[in-house]
């Protein structure tokens, strides 16, 4: 499949410009407020760490399972590649 040149002078139609100039502005904040939830969750995931003094990467593994409600396939995966890792490595 080719793919089609698009030239910059081809939205000349004001109303169309304005429509993908409202998608960027509306992308625009949407990836601002993504970052700033991503700093909370770090700063929240940094902050229990010091406190409990778990690893971050044990926290951060809890809480995508614990947001995907996917321990059981976590668990499965897990014993897969333990029994998989032994029968090679050892």
């Amino acid at each position: 499949m080719a793919i089609q040149q698009i030239s910059i002078n081809q939205i000349t139609n004001p109303a169309d410009r304005q429509k993908l100039l409202d998608v960027l502005k509306e992308c625009s904040a949407s990836k601002t407020r993504i970052e700033a939830e991503r700093d909370l969750i770090k700063e929240a995931v940094t902050n229990i760490s010091g406190e409990l003094k778990l690893p971050k990467k044990i926290i951060n593994r809890m809480v995508k399972v614990y947001h995907k409600q996917n321990f059981d396939e976590e668990v499965a995966v897990q014993e897969q590649f333990e029994t998989l890792y032994q029968n090679i490595v050892k």
